[in-house]
């Protein structure tokens, strides 16, 4: 095979593998169809930013191939171009272009840049996000109530986001709903979205923050005003008290060895809210909610989430580590058990 087929082989591979990066096969994660009002705006501003680049790379497409039809090579004919080296008009011109070109493109971005930043109007739901390695927590002020790793919104109603951070950078993204806004320690980011039908959208860190940067998912729940109410309802209630031995068991192991990272006992350590775990569909953001995934995650976290702060609790024996995740499974209302 010669020196000059395979490099074309290797530009004909690179281009299928750069076509081929940006396809997701998970819908939740295409920025394309957004769901929300957030998403349709910055589609809007994707598609006048393409239109204006395919204007100017047809105009300049169209040059050159003209110049090459043109002033081509002809047997018999020897005839160059009229130079325009220095010529003050072409100077202006591709000079002027650009600008108005940047102008046409900034004002759009300026103006949807402030307004996905201000506060909505109206009646918005107000959350305070803080980014963690390798977690997220949400907080409802106006409802008081706060959860972790699963965001539940309304439908039909604008979420006014504010988003700060506690270690390292990260980035709050929910790609079917909107754009990212970064998360800095020491300053507070605003931004909302907002999701037009009830479903599940996906959450992901977009800056990378260590180890377990590709697993700082988060889930997005957006449930009908009246199933978030009834969420609402569930989540202000006390968790169920102990009524068994294994749960009574489950809960001094409890206490023993998580209380001090999750209910706030050691404010050096932080850990994610855990009074209504039972209610949530994952474990550590990543894993589907059973006891199996629950004995994995415990016995050895890292493994599963590289870089995550949390120790393990292999010291435990079968028994101990039956309870413990029993009684965490039942975590929840009595009212939302089946």
């Amino acid at each position: 095979m010669s020196q000059q087929r395979t490099w074309r082989l290797l530009f004909i591979f690179a281009t299928v593998i750069l076509a081929l990066a940006g396809c997701s096969g998970d819908p939740r994660l295409n920025v394309l169809t957004p769901k929300g009002t957030a998403g349709e705006i910055q589609l809007d501003l994707i598609k006048w930013s393409l239109i204006l680049m395919v204007v100017v790379f047809a105009i300049v497409l169209a040059i050159y191939v003209y110049v090459l039809i043109r002033f081509r090579k002809r047997k018999g004919i020897d005839r160059m171009p009229k130079q325009v080296h220095g010529s003050t008009f072409l100077e202006i011109l591709w000079t002027v272009v650009p600008i108005i070109c940047l102008v046409v493109l900034a004002f759009p971005t300026v103006r949807y840049t402030f307004d996905l930043a201000d506060k909505p109007k109206g009646d918005a739901l107000e959350v305070k996000v803080t980014g963690y390695q390798y977690w997220w927590e949400f907080e409802y002020p106006q409802l008081g109530i706060k959860t972790a790793q699963e965001l539940v919104i309304p439908t039909g109603r604008k979420v006014h986001f504010e988003i700060k951070g506690k270690d390292v950078l990260h980035s709050f993204w929910v790609p079917a709903l909107g754009g990212k806004t970064d998360v800095v320690p020491g300053r507070v980011n605003y931004m909302w979205l907002d999701a037009k039908k009830p479903g599940l959208y996906q959450g992901k860190c977009a800056e990378l923050c260590g180890a377990g940067h590709a697993l700082m998912d988060f889930k997005v729940y957006a449930k009908n005003p009246s199933d978030f109410n009834q969420w609402v309802t569930a989540m202000k209630q006390p968790a169920t008290k102990t009524v068994t031995k294994d749960l009574a068991e489950g809960e001094k192991l409890f206490r023993q060895n998580c209380m001090g990272c999750h209910a706030g006992v050691n404010p050096s350590i932080k850990g994610p809210e855990l009074t209504h775990f039972g209610l949530r569909d994952t474990i550590a953001g990543t894993l589907p909610k059973n006891e199996a995934n629950l004995k994995k995650w415990l016995k050895d976290p890292s493994a599963i989430k590289p870089g995550t702060k949390m120790p393990k609790i292999d010291y435990l024996n079968d028994q101990e580590m039956n309870a413990l995740t029993q009684y965490l499974m039942t975590r929840k209302p009595e009212s939302t058990k089946k």
